[in-house]
């Protein structure tokens, strides 16, 4: 979802090719003649999805890829790239279901490559990944069985990269200042005046400060791993699994976007896994213990580490809202899609705020206490 360590403007580090552009970058790079192509959403990246078309027999089939064309300012750290495009190898090498790269000409997994557009001399990290299938968490009503599974995902992923992965460009993940690791909650201090002066500017400033006197103590005692860090409800692909339409069920098909890995903590994750889960969900204080449910299936948190997650949660909240705030001010055209969680993000963290830290606590521990003598719903 991000750029960088700072909030540049988009408009001095996103791509901007043209879709012609785009087909014979793929063609001179990676030596595919592209039969179709369509611009992906993306918050500071530009993907195109890709059909390469094939003959193998008799038969013509048409291969799926997505096009990723890293912002210039990202494009300058290619160990942190590497160690993104190794972390998904891994995982996909693990049973994960997470794309692949379709190697360069060169046999390389990556390209760096001069843009042709806008002012500048600038150049974009080119990738070719495999296209997944599934639809985004985002365009299904979810249920307590596909929220167990999403949180029981993201323990098992953070696990087996934190246990397993162990590639010399690791290293590129200690990211200090990156403005989307949890615990750098406190640098939004530098973005907040994006809000104006009005009750959601008062509520952040309390999630801040309270962030500031009760997490960043504690740090040293919750678990380090290695993060996703955006396991939102567009980077998580599912399918059905059933043909029941009363009560369907799930499965995870694809885990996309690993632009916001970092080095964290496991709490870090299951609190971004519930926040986002709560975006679109009718109930959202009830989504929480699901997803704590299946994360905790597979890493039980301690009770620091859960006296933490609903200001970790709410901080997740704020980040995303203040930063989408300042970037839409510098990049108006692209304010829609900088906006989604806006829409009902604002809403749920006042919630949170109102209903108060006890309650929600209460509602989620109770709800993942639930599942310990059972499967999930």
């Amino acid at each position: 979802m991000s750029s960088g360590n700072n909030c540049q403007p988009q408009s001095l580090t996103k791509p901007a090719l043209s879709e012609k552009e785009a087909m014979e970058l793929v063609d001179r790079v990676f030596g595919l003649k592209v039969s179709g192509i369509r611009p992906l959403p993306s918050y500071d990246d530009q993907n195109f999805h890709v059909r390469v078309s094939r003959n193998k027999g008799a038969d013509e089939v048409a291969d799926e890829y997505v096009l990723k064309i890293t912002n210039s300012e990202d494009s300058q750290e290619p160990d942190l790239i590497e160690a993104q495009t190794q972390a998904m190898m891994f995982l996909s090498a693990e049973g994960f279901p997470s794309a692949t790269p379709y190697l360069t000409k060169d046999g390389n997994i990556m390209s760096l490559e001069a843009g042709d557009t806008g002012p500048g001399n600038k150049k974009y990290m080119v990738r070719l990944l495999t296209y997944l299938p599934g639809m985004p968490v985002a365009k299904i009503a979810t249920n307590a069985q596909i929220l167990y599974e999403i949180g029981k995902l993201a323990a098992s992923l953070d696990k087996a990269l934190s246990e397993k992965f162990h590639h010399p460009s690791v290293k590129s993940l200690h990211r200090g200042q990156f403005i989307w690791n949890l615990a750098n909650v406190p640098l939004l201090d530098q973005y907040i005046y994006a809000l104006g002066q009005n009750k959601y500017r008062e509520v952040v400033e309390q999630v801040i400060e309270q962030f500031k006197g009760k997490v960043i103590p504690k740090l040293s005692s919750f678990r380090a791993c290695i993060n996703h860090g955006d396991l939102n409800d567009h980077n998580i692909l599912v399918d059905s699994s059933s043909a029941s339409l009363e009560n369907p069920q799930y499965r995870v098909s694809g885990i996309l976007d690993f632009g916001d890995m970092s080095y964290g903590y496991y709490v870090f994750e299951v609190a971004i896994a519930i926040m986002y889960m709560m975006i679109e969900s009718p109930d959202p204080l009830s989504v929480g213990g699901h997803v704590l449910a299946g994360f905790e299936s597979v890493v039980p948190l301690t009770e620091e580490e859960r006296g933490a997650l609903f200001l970790l949660v709410s901080g997740r909240f704020s980040q995303s809202l203040v930063i989408a705030a300042h970037t839409a001010l510098l990049y108006p055209e692209n304010k829609e899609y900088l906006m989604i969680t806006a829409k009902t993000g604002w809403k749920h963290l006042m919630t949170m705020s109102e209903v108060g830290q006890e309650a929600v606590e209460k509602t989620w521990f109770e709800t993942a206490a639930a599942y310990t003598n059972r499967a999930p719903a």
